[in-house]
């Protein structure tokens, strides 16, 4: 049986709840939602074991604050014994807009310190990530208020969609694996 494992990122307290920099918590989230199981608080993260057609897909919403996800990272893939290419990371990303989901291989942080915090703690690039586009429309030197920010209003019904997409997607990956996924998923353009 393979074994994956999800994690999603973003920092713990309710002051964070619902904010565009907490996407990666409510997408894995909804993924052990829909599988029925729950999240108990353990080393370095909340931790949920779900199935899905023969896999097993530990899930994790590392409780170290975004900058130190890498800690929780690095802590559950050894502990698990997760391959590279079975880890899967979720994250929000200003360089996408909205209507966007993107699955990647690899690649660089572009910024954001949850990525730089596990690039840190692997010394590698190299493991897939999910990225959830949040947009970009903020004033110059607003971006921090930006992401951490709750979504307006207006938002609220196209995230719940792209959250559910979000979630099929991950589903796709752990059967299917990544090249078809991307192939997939990557050039939705995700509206109401």
């Amino acid at each position: 049986m393979s074994s994956f494992l999800i994690a999603g990122l973003g920092n713990i307290g309710s002051e964070y709840a619902g904010t565009r920099h907490n996407i990666g918590f409510d997408v894995v989230a909804a993924l052990v939602a829909k599988h029925g199981g729950s999240f108990v608080a353990d080393r370095l993260a909340a931790v949920s074991e779900i199935k899905f057609k023969g896999r097993t897909l530990t899930c994790i919403l590392p409780s170290t604050f975004m900058n130190l996800s890498g800690k929780a990272v690095k802590y559950w893939q050894d502990r698990k014994k997760i391959p590279l290419e079975r880890l899967l990371v979720v994250t929000d990303d200003i360089a996408l807009p909205l209507s966007r989901l993107r699955l990647r291989a690899s690649g660089s942080d572009a910024g954001h310190n949850g990525l730089k915090s596990i690039f840190a703690e692997l010394q590698t690039d190299q493991y897939p990530r999910l990225r959830y586009g949040i947009g970009n429309h903020f004033p110059r030197g607003m971006q921090v208020e930006y992401v951490l920010g709750k979504w307006n209003p207006d938002e609220l019904a196209l995230v719940k969609l792209k959250n559910e997409k979000a979630v099929e997607l991950i589903e796709s990956f752990v059967t299917t694996g990544l090249e078809r996924t991307m192939n997939d998923y990557n050039k939705i353009e995700i509206t109401l």
